[in-house]
């Protein structure tokens, strides 16, 4: 089993991270204050502990409700610049070197915000992020994914924004929010339009609702990647663990090599798997799945990167050789160009494992 220090020095990539969900308690606190937002605690250590445990009643609409906190102290150019600088400060001191960080700019408009306006923050935010995180040693490329939420109807508009930002630090589109009763084929306009400009979308699918909003995603919306898509396992027969089988769906993600964004603490809040011991990463894994690990909230879920590799470590005897695979997957599935990938695979992700050996530590 490594350890968290361990780990930490080695290169991780990250590509299901929502910034609302990734606040600093002590940030939250202090903005919280300044405008006059009334939390449920007011202690920021105390506040940490209250996300947490308000994310964790094993249901993802409670999980989601905490998100009315993070999202109200984030309406305005100054906030919003904050959070995404800190974002990156905090992603790089973990040993994250490239990290797509969703957001959902339709709720950053109560204070005057547009979107563009908003869009632009986030980005001045990543800039200083990136400097600072330069000047204490570290290199991180951070960009943005645009989130419409999958109960409104801005999904189209949000896609535009998205594709009009690609060459200005956004990489791709997403949607988010509760999965039952808002299948993503509510949203097939953007997706279309999406596909004609060659731009790149995940959808948040599988992980409250199960297989039909996986082949939705897929087969009707034709998603790059799968966020969570945890679900995936119940297409997969293990009651013979020598011999699991495959079924339709499961295998054609699996050959079709579509990423799958899991969240192990995120997933164990939400009832999404009982427990990190018994989430399905381990077998998707062994499977050849294209597996690639996440943090999805760490505000709510208390994690980092490297906390959630340990967790797997200490879970599934992960090594080293395993986090590389992990995050050479990761960083294959981003979506950045593909001359962009190979050099950061080469050039950083590699060299940052091979460098190192579980004889040496």
């Amino acid at each position: 089993m490594l350890t968290l220090e361990e780990i930490r020095g080695v290169p991780k990539v990250l590509l299901h991270d929502h910034l609302d969900g990734g606040v600093r308690p002590q940030t939250v606190a202090e903005i919280a204050e300044r405008i006059g937002h009334r939390l449920p605690v007011e202690d920021p250590d105390d506040l940490g502990r209250w996300f947490a445990d308000a994310a964790g009643s094993g249901t993802l609409v409670r999980y989601l409700e905490t998100f009315e906190h993070t999202v109200a102290v984030m309406q305005t150019t100054e906030d919003l610049v904050r959070v995404a600088r800190e974002c990156v400060v905090d992603l790089a001191g973990d040993g994250v070197v490239y990290a797509e960080v969703r957001w959902a700019p339709e709720q950053h408009l109560t204070a005057g915000l547009t979107l563009t306006g908003a869009v632009d923050a986030v980005r001045e935010g990543f800039a200083q992020g990136t400097a600072e995180a330069q000047r204490a040693g570290r290199t991180i490329v951070a960009r943005q994914i645009l989130t419409a939420m999958r109960h409104q109807a801005r999904s189209l508009e949000i896609a535009e924004l998205a594709v009009a930002y690609r060459d200005s630090g956004v990489v791709g589109f997403d949607i988010a929010g509760a999965e039952a009763g808002y299948p993503p084929t509510r949203h097939l306009d953007a997706f279309e339009y999406l596909h004609r400009e060659n731009a790149h979308f995940t959808i948040h699918a599988g992980e409250a609702f199960g297989l039909p909003s996986i082949w939705q995603a897929i087969q009707w919306c034709g998603a790059d990647r799968l966020g969570h898509g945890v679900r995936i396992i119940d297409d997969v027969d293990t009651s013979d663990p020598s011999a699991p089988r495959l079924g339709r769906l499961a295998a054609y993600v699996r050959d079709k090599r579509i990423p799958l964004e899991l969240c192990p603490s995120s997933n164990v809040q939400t009832g999404a798997a009982a427990s990190i011991a018994e989430h399905p990463v381990g077998t998707l894994a062994d499977l050849g799945f294209r597996v690639t690990v996440n943090t999805d909230n760490r505000l709510m879920s208390q994690t980092s990167m490297s906390r959630e590799m340990a967790l797997l470590s200490e879970a599934f005897g992960y090594g080293l050789d395993d986090l590389r695979w992990f995050s050479v997957n990761a960083m294959k599935s981003a979506f950045l160009p593909f001359d962009e990938r190979l050099a950061m695979i080469q050039d950083v992700v590699k060299p940052g494992y091979d460098t190192r050996s579980l004889d040496t530590l």
